[in-house]
């Protein structure tokens, strides 16, 4: 018998008896093992299941699969308070104490036994793999030695570094480190590079950026491939693509924008618009392995902080023959589709093709344009009425959208302003006018056709994921909801996307709006990437992929990629189906992961800005509204979106609990309460921009005389 049967055989013993049935002697028994071979390669066969973590032995030997065990494996999350989960699935998880993480760090593959079978507490009892590999600190140069403070709070112990003696370190120097040893108490580092001085323009950014892994510099084969491509579209490359380029093609983009990856062409015909949405051909030029692919899976996405951009590809490419720029001939691939009066696709096309981009347009001067700016309409009268086309096809497209239940969470976000040093001047909300509402409609229309188009075909693809929410996010919610005056209605079990944007539309107009929003989009699961076609609950789509960015986005590159392979070069060899069929599989964890990684790297970088402009603020006063409650406070919201925390201990009129069905702390003499949704006046006691905290304390000013937001 083969080792592989034999272990099916044996799990399917062990999972379907009473808990301690099977020992060696009675597996032996009952799989008929009655020569000395096959009793050897029952007991390889245990011990590999057990060095697996499939199963486990009771202390009487007899064995167990490993859940029946208590016994999971998988990638552990630690939160900056020094504890861990283990996720078992969206609903469960397992919570460790910093005490019984035995030195796992955030994101290791680690093992995790329950203290007791059907808690949810437990410990690592082993690290399987080390997916952290690096860490940056700050040394300080005191009378008693040099010491280290590491970024990630995390990370517990007393720091050793190993070659110190090879650098010339201040007080204040950042550094990246290898991680060499984690022991119980212990941290052995190495110094890879030193960044500079915590104080010198630019290195907080890096800083945050490194310790995500993301990376600026590219390796030099991958920029020489880069260096080698044309920087010009040649004849050759033009056979077999169709001419765009007597088309009026333009890109409409934010102000600072330097990669194009989409242009927009419409046209009316009788009652229809018929629209093209030209996608820049990155696929053409990053050929499958080679040192541009690599490095491009490897990073995943681009990463867009306050002051810079890490580009998923070197900027020769992302800003130079793959960005559909002004005047110039650009390879494309064209999703082409005929818009009905109720803002159906009712017949398209996708094709290779090039353009010649006629303007580079702004949402700025389009918001103008469509809003009568006598100046630009005139500078701009060569496009005719291009704007006004797009804004009426966009809109038959939107209207079908809402019509169908997709959710608009409307959250507002920041927009950091800073100086050239990277200091910040100012936070404003970012605006978005009906420029950006057009290109959004337009580009959700083109992702829908060509995630319709792969799967019918059966073409292997990367499709955007956001799964139906789970009933006990949505319940919570729901308690949420009612205590605020509103009564979430559907079947929590089965909700449709239309009854959560009936519930957010019923608080468009009140102060709570944005503490609402923001709490039905933390009950929704996350997006992620994946081989199969799950739909798009948020959108209210049954199928949906990224097809418009592939400068920035790697699973846009496999969807370009896909389409030429089996779509317009038309391969039918099955093996080749079904190994990209599991390279899509593989892709979709690694191309979910990187981009969370760019989202958390966006998020402390925020979060570090905002610290650092609350900094000279420290004693002014602002109107807030409480958009979350917690046993050790309640977190607060400015109207320019700066959080901070208002701590239970701070409130020293009185002594408060926590309500934790009510969603609010509770004074137990004066009656007082502090709820969600509900407008305080808080006054600015502390911003850390190295640990990204800002603190607050309730002002009561009896004059009620209001501050101007500064």
């Amino acid at each position: 018998m083969e080792m592989t049967q034999l272990k099916d055989k044996i799990l399917t013993l062990i999972e379907n008896s009473k808990l301690g049935t099977y020992d060696i002697e009675k597996l032996a028994k009952e799989l008929d093992c009655t020569s000395t071979s096959d009793f050897i390669m029952l007991n390889k066969t245990l011990n590999q299941l057990e060095d697996d973590y499939i199963i486990a032995r009771n202390p009487k030997n007899f064995f167990l699969t490993a859940i029946q065990a208590g016994i999971y494996v998988g990638k552990i999350s630690i939160n900056r308070k020094g504890f861990g989960f283990l996720d078992l699935d969206a609903d469960n998880s397992i919570y460790i104490s910093l005490d019984d993480l035995k030195g796992a760090m955030d994101k290791d593959e680690v093992v995790v036994k329950l203290f007791k079978i059907g808690s949810n507490e437990g410990e690592v009892v082993k690290i399987l793999t080390r997916n952290t590999e690096v860490c940056i600190g700050t040394f300080y140069v005191r009378k008693t030695g040099i010491t280290v403070e590491l970024d990630d709070e995390r990370l517990k112990g007393r720091i050793i570094v190993r070659n110190l003696a090879k650098f010339r370190v201040v007080s204040g120097t950042k550094a990246q480190f290898k991680i060499i040893k984690i022991l119980k108490n212990t941290i052995e580092l190495e110094i890879t590079q030193l960044l500079g001085h915590r104080d010198d323009p630019g290195v907080d950014v890096l800083s945050i950026l490194l310790q995500h892994d993301i990376h600026n510099e590219f390796p030099d084969e991958a920029l020489k491939q880069a260096e080698a491509i044309s920087q010009e579209v040649l004849p050759e490359q033009k056979i077999g693509r169709r001419d765009c380029t007597n088309m009026i093609v333009v890109t409409i983009d934010g102000d600072d924008s330097k990669d194009f990856d989409d242009a927009i062409s419409i046209a009316a015909e009788d009652k229809n618009y018929r629209l093209w949405v030209h996608i820049a051909d990155v696929s053409y030029y990053v050929t499958e392995n080679s040192p541009l692919d690599v490095e491009a899976v490897s990073r995943g996405t681009s990463t867009y902080v306050t002051d810079r951009v890490v580009p998923m590809l070197p900027h020769v490419l992302s800003n130079g023959i793959c960005s559909l720029n002004p005047k110039v001939e650009r390879l494309t691939i064209t999703c082409e589709m005929l818009i009905d009066e109720n803002g159906e696709v009712t017949s398209y096309e996708i094709y290779p093709s090039y353009i010649r981009s006629t303007e580079r347009m702004t949402y700025n001067n389009v918001n103008k344009i469509l809003a009568k700016d006598e100046i630009l309409c005139r500078k701009y009268e060569h496009l005719g009425d291009l704007f006004l086309m797009m804004e009426n096809c966009a809109k038959r497209i939107r209207k079908n959208r809402e019509k169908n239940g997709a959710i608009d969470f409307d959250k507002e976000e920041a927009k950091i302003i800073v100086d050239k040093s990277g200091k910040v001047q100012d936070i404003q909300l970012r605006e978005r006018g009906e420029s950006e509402r057009i290109i959004e409609d337009f580009m959700i229309c083109a992702n829908v056709t060509v995630a319709k188009h792969m799967k019918w075909l059966e073409i292997p693809s990367l499709y955007r994921v956001h799964e139906q929410p789970l009933a006990k996010k949505l319940r919570e919610f729901a308690k949420v909801a009612l205590i605020m005056g509103h009564k979430f209605k559907g079947n929590m079990e089965d909700i449709r996307p239309l009854e959560v944007q009936k519930c957010l539309n019923e608080f468009k107009d009140e102060p709570e709006f944005p503490v609402i929003s923001t709490l039905m989009l933390r009950s929704m699961q996350k997006a992620k990437y994946d081989s199969k076609c799950l739909g798009h609950f948020g959108l209210a789509l049954d199928e949906y992929l990224h097809f418009t960015s592939p400068i920035r986005r790697y699973p846009d590159l496999i969807v370009h990629r896909m389409l030429r392979k089996y779509s317009f070069n038309q391969c039918l060899d099955v093996n080749e189906i079904k190994n990209d069929e599991l390279k899509m599989e593989k892709l979709g964890l690694e191309t979910s992961e990187r981009e969370r990684a760019s989202i958390e790297a966006e998020r402390d970088v925020e979060d570090m800005k905002k610290a650092e402009f609350m900094q000279n603020k420290i004693g002014l006063t602002f109107d807030a509204v409480i958009s979350s409650v917690t046993k050790f406070g309640f977190f607060v919201e400015l109207p320019n979106t700066v959080e901070g925390l208002v701590h239970v201990q701070s409130l020293n009129d009185d002594y408060y609990h926590y309500d934790e069905t009510g969603y609010q702390l509770i004074g137990e003499r004066t009656g007082t309460i502090y709820k969600l949704g509900q407008e305080v006046r808080v006054k600015l006691i502390d911003a850390n921009k190295e640990k990204q905290t800002i603190d607050f304390i309730i002002h009561k000013d009896k004059k009620k005389k209001k501050q101007r937001w500064i």
